[in-house]
């Protein structure tokens, strides 16, 4: 059975930038309230033309670039994301053409949400363990933008657009360790982000303060899981790679695992939430700052709509 390791990284951030204080003059807040509540300065808001395909192609184009292999020996492409701009042809056929990818691999788009990565990641993972595919190419790609209702303070606040991308292989040294995902209707509709060909408004919903309790709550029982299935201890783990959802999250994931803050990968501050996109966001900006180095052990984790969440272990 083969091993399945990280072998590039790549990542894509409009350069439209949207702070609190310009906030302030679209909704009633400020600066103070957003910064304390969840740790967010600003966030990237993409242009019309950067769709969730075209920031994907690019984050996809840096990612091949790092990892040393052609496109055309891609096995497989996935893409995780819940604002594709068309429901087919998929994100991940278009990107597949804009690589110029000839080989007719396999290409489609997953929705889990922002846990969207973490499940890409473990459906490659899949496919290179049985000998299916070699190399593997997975995204995260979200123009969360386009689903904000921007007279909702309690949203609009929250999220912002952007993608990222890793290229997983085949090896015989070790380096994803364990996995363990999850999810449960969410019938009450604690996060929402309805279909709007049935007629209803296409904006997303959340009930934040119950989120905040729920998210606390599974991702410290998700993490016990991961470090069991890794045969891991926490004081194994070098570096927390969170979701991006709110600072208070992810000091609470951290304290869970005894990790010092200096130890936790975060980009909420300048990027915000960006839904499937954040972990690889965030997985590539630690890497091209050389925080991050071969060996590392680290810990990817996410919670989102579904609901869904999960934890993986990588010896990166």
């Amino acid at each position: 059975m083969n091993n399945v390791v990280i072998t590039g990284t790549g990542s894509y951030l409009p350069e439209n930038q949207l702070t609190n204080f310009d906030l302030e003059s679209k909704v009633n807040t400020s600066d103070e309230w957003i910064t304390s509540r969840t740790g967010i300065s600003s966030r990237r808001i993409a242009e019309k033309y950067e769709t969730p395909s075209y920031m994907a192609t690019k984050a996809a184009e840096r990612a091949l670039q790092a990892s040393g292999i052609k496109a055309n020996d891609l096995d497989l492409i996935i893409v995780a994301t819940s604002t594709p701009e068309h429901i087919f042809p998929s994100v991940a056929c278009r990107v597949q053409h804009e690589l110029g990818i000839t080989n007719h691999a396999p290409a489609f788009d997953l929705s889990a949400a922002c846990s969207g990565f973490l499940y890409v990641l473990d459906v490659a993972r899949q496919y290179i363990m049985s000998g299916t595919a070699r190399h593997v190419l997975v995204i995260g790609s979200e123009c969360m933008s386009q689903v904000m209702d921007w007279s909702d303070r309690a949203t609009c606040i929250l999220f912002g657009d952007g993608a990222g991308a890793v290229v997983l292989s085949a090896s015989d040294r070790t380096g994803i360790m364990g996995s363990v995902l999850h999810a449960s209707y969410d019938k009450t509709e604690l996060l929402t982000l309805p279909n709007s060909i049935y007629g209803v408004p296409p904006y997303l919903t959340m009930r934040g303060n119950e989120l905040f309790k729920l998210a606390v709550n599974v991702m410290g029982k998700v993490v016990d899981e991961v470090l069991d299935v890794s045969q891991l201890k926490k004081s194994d783990i070098q570096w927390l790679i969170p979701h991006q959802a709110n600072m208070r999250i992810i000091q609470a994931i951290a304290k869970k695992l005894d990790l010092p803050m200096s130890r936790v990968i975060t980009t909420i501050a300048e990027q915000g939430n960006t839904s499937a996109a954040s972990v690889p966001l965030a997985l590539d900006h630690s890497i091209r700052t050389n925080k991050i180095k071969r060996d590392d052990i680290i810990l990817l984790e996410a919670f989102g709509g579904g609901m869904t969440w999960g934890a993986m272990a990588i010896r990166y």
